[in-house]
């Protein structure tokens, strides 16, 4: 590879065995060779031949592979990353004051050091998801007082989260999501009080919704899905206005859903299915006015990407997921609301799998900002209305006294029951 050195900044042009010129560069203070091209193996001594004044360490989006050396110090380094590449071994053991530490995406292996806290004590962004990193989250990570996000989805940490953060007053973002973790969410987490992102989806975590998060009044999005999470939904949550997001699809929540979730009216994704909820569907649903204008949805976007930086299939998929309505697969009876049609910005809207009885509300036909509906496997009865973008019948199977277009079966004289 032929590299230019201009003013310090390092860039990499095609070819293949260019990064270690760098070898060679005795007065580098920052390399960035982000989406270079380069397929090279980085042999062991690379990093610490690199200049004691490198400050920043950009690497990401190549094809490198390599062994980091376990203990190196790094003194004024500031960012480093190593994302998206096929780095391998343990997880390195460097003292340095950087704020920004990238290496999700790669094949770190083994456990986090103990030590993390007094290692990286001015860390705000740690990035190390989508590795295969296994052991417990060191309770020292709550020592990191700068800490703003914490990313560590898609590894093998197992175990019980610490219950010491206390001192993260600055950590807004936390995604554990897709581990095996077990026991509760830790009630120090209500000292979070920068807290908007809490994703722990997919892991094995039980217990109920902790009464100290409402003490975290920034909460803006909210993932608990793929767990073993019980009891009723807290009524406090009503309070969180700001709320963008609340997935807790897949657990052993039930009870019914509060009146007071009607409050959120910045909600653009609702997700409760596959839970154990009864009782009726509020009638106020229709005052969830963020389903009805649909806009705010770019400081969502952003701060999701901030938190899940790397892989685009899972971020694309939670953003195809904005502006919708999931109570599939739990006890629900009563009507649909005829109210649902207020929410004019509603792309998606999933009550399959429920008890629900009465006729399909005329007034869903208003909806054409409709592209996804399940009505299936219900109690539902009489004409469905006119759905033009509709013409699957399996939305409505498995409510046997439907009738009408697009279902075989033709209504008796025309008549709605």
């Amino acid at each position: 590879m032929d590299l230019k050195h201009i003013a310090g900044l390092v860039f990499a042009s095609a070819s293949q065995n260019g990064v270690r010129i760098i070898i060679h560069q005795s007065e580098l203070a920052s390399v960035s060779l982000r989406n270079a091209g380069i397929s090279d193996t980085i042999p062991g001594d690379w990093f610490s031949k690199l200049s004691s004044q490198i400050t920043y360490l950009i690497l990401s989006n190549n094809q490198i592979q390599g062994k980091l050396p376990h203990h190196l110090e790094f003194p004024n380094l500031r960012a480093l990353d190593l994302g998206s590449n096929h780095f391998e071994g343990p997880f390195p053991v460097w003292s340095t004051n950087a704020s920004e530490i990238s290496l999700q995406d790669n094949l770190f292996s083994g456990s986090l050091p103990e030590n993390i806290g007094s290692l990286m004590p001015r860390l705000q962004k740690l990035y190390l998801s989508w590795n295969r990193l296994d052991g417990k989250v060191p309770s020292s990570m709550c020592e990191l007082e700068g800490l703003q996000v914490l990313s560590l989805r898609s590894n093998k940490l197992y175990g019980e989260l610490p219950n010491c953060w206390h001192k993260s007053r600055m950590l807004w973002g936390i995604d554990m999501s897709n581990n095996t973790l077990t026991g509760s969410i830790p009630s120090s987490f209500g000292s979070l009080a920068s807290l908007s992102v809490l994703m722990l989806n997919n892991n094995n975590l039980d217990g109920e919704i902790p009464s100290s998060l409402q003490n975290c009044t920034g909460l803006t999005s909210i993932d608990l899905g793929g767990n073993r999470f019980s009891g009723n939904l807290p009524l406090w949550i009503e309070k969180f206005s700001s709320f963008f997001m609340l997935r807790l699809r897949s657990n052993l929540f039930s009870g019914n859903i509060p009146q007071g979730f009607c409050n959120l009216r910045n909600l653009h994704i609702l997700d409760l299915s596959h839970n154990m909820f009864s009782g009726d569907i509020p009638r106020c649903i229709g005052n969830l006015s963020g389903l009805v204008f649909g806009n705010n949805t770019e400081v969502f976007e952003r701060l999701i990407y901030v938190v899940m930086k790397g892989r685009d299939p899972e971020y694309s998929s939670i953003i195809a997921s904005v502006n919708t309505i999931d109570l599939s697969w739990n006890n629900v009876t009563g009507r649909i609301p005829e109210e649902i049609a207020r929410l004019s910005a509603l792309r998606m809207l999933n009550l399959s799998h429920n008890h629900l009885s009465g006729p399909i509300p005329e007034s869903l036909s208003t909806l054409r900002s409709l592209t996804q509906l399940n009505l299936s496997y219900n109690n539902l009865v009489g004409r469905i209305p006119s759905l033009p973008q509709f013409n699957d019948p399996a939305i409505f199977d498995g409510n046997p006294l439907l009738c009408g277009a697009p279902l075989p079966t033709k209504c008796p004289g025309g008549r709605r029951f």
